[in-house]
């Protein structure tokens, strides 16, 4: 059973951290109330002299580093995997269907729990990037829901946010060592790892990928792991078979679900969609979040909290919503 969040005390918002919050809102870069369908911009977790919100960025990433436990992941040494090898000269002639097995095969057997493939798109790519290759590998990895429910973090008790980065380092592993499979075989093949962002937006392509379903918390919800997992990707030209998206369920089960909304620390959650970029869809009000998330060293609450997270449930919740739908009676 997980202990009720009215019976945590959170960080309040120190007033040098909300000095921080620049005059722009979060939530207009990001495309809130946006009826046109655009590429998301640059933004938190990009390079900080990309967008307006660096300096609060700066200071997240400043108030982590005073652990010493989540340093030590986020460190140079920490194990995030090989370093790239050089593409070999000629490509190995094998057909679609064999690649695709041959590459899951190969991201499950080195720490991957879940592997997705689809084929890029324009919306994948962050405005003012590029990206060459014309598919995607997602990947997911799952954290241990235990370490995960002990929140809030703070520098006394770190737990949660240790889980995040190392699970964090964990898919940054995989993908590094599926791109270097890759290059051996003489394709092309780019690695994408968190926390930071870069040229390639991994939410849309992991659901397109089957990946998940987007959460009314603004997270992705896997058929099996809920939302207690972590993404990375390979970006590829090596022939593959897409996976297509998959439907567990979780519009239903969100539409109905108010408990994310209840739990987050500053009442962040929209509980109706809204539209976003032209998309009308579940979204977090970026600029009541970021505080929470910066002070509480990544928050966390939202997903731990997630029906769909605690372990063993998300199949069963799958299988319960889709029976329902099935029987709902059609007028």
């Amino acid at each position: 059973m997980t202990k009720k969040l009215d019976s945590v005390n959170w960080p309040n918002t120190h007033a040098d951290f909300a000095s921080l919050l620049p005059e722009v809102s979060g939530n207009e870069i990001n495309g809130l109330n946006e009826t046109e369908v655009r590429k998301a911009l640059p933004f938190f977790w990009h390079p900080h002299d990309q967008h307006e919100f660096g300096e609060l960025a700066t200071e997240v990433v400043n108030i982590q580093r005073r652990s010493p436990e989540i340093t030590e992941h986020y460190s140079r040494e920490a194990p995030r995997g090989p370093k790239i090898i050089k593409k070999a000269a000629n490509c190995l002639e094998k057909t679609s269907d064999d690649w695709t097995k041959i590459i899951k095969h190969f991201a499950l057997n080195n720490e991957a729990d879940d592997i997705r493939i689809t084929n890029m798109s324009p919306l994948y790519v962050y405005e003012g990037y590029k990206i060459d290759e014309p598919r995607i590998i997602v990947i997911g990895v799952t954290m241990d829901h235990d370490e995960l429910d002990k929140i809030p973090a703070s520098l006394t008790n770190p737990a949660s946010a240790v889980e995040v980065a190392r699970q964090y380092n964990r898919a940054a592993r995989v993908c590094r060592e599926l791109t270097n499979f890759i290059l051996s075989k003489g394709f092309e093949a780019k690695a994408w790892a968190g926390p930071f962002a870069s040229n390639l937006n991994m939410m849309p392509a992991a659901i397109d990928s089957g990946m998940g379903t987007l959460g009314k918390h603004g997270s992705l919800i896997h058929g099996e792991f809920g939302s207690s997992f972590r993404l990375s990707a390979v970006t590829t030209d090596m022939p593959l078979i897409c996976d297509e998206p998959r439907d567990i369920g979780a519009e239903d089960f969100c539409a109905n679900c108010q408990i994310c909304v209840k739990v987050c620390p500053p009442g962040a959650i929209f509980e109706e969609k809204q539209m976003v970029r032209g998309v009308k869809k579940w979204f977090v009000d970026f600029d009541k979040c970021i505080p929470t998330f910066g002070e509480a060293l990544g928050c966390a609450a939202c997903i731990a909290k997630c029906p769909w997270s605690t372990p063993g449930r998300a199949p069963k919740l799958t299988q319960k919503m889709l029976n329902r739908r099935r029987n709902k009676p059609t007028n």
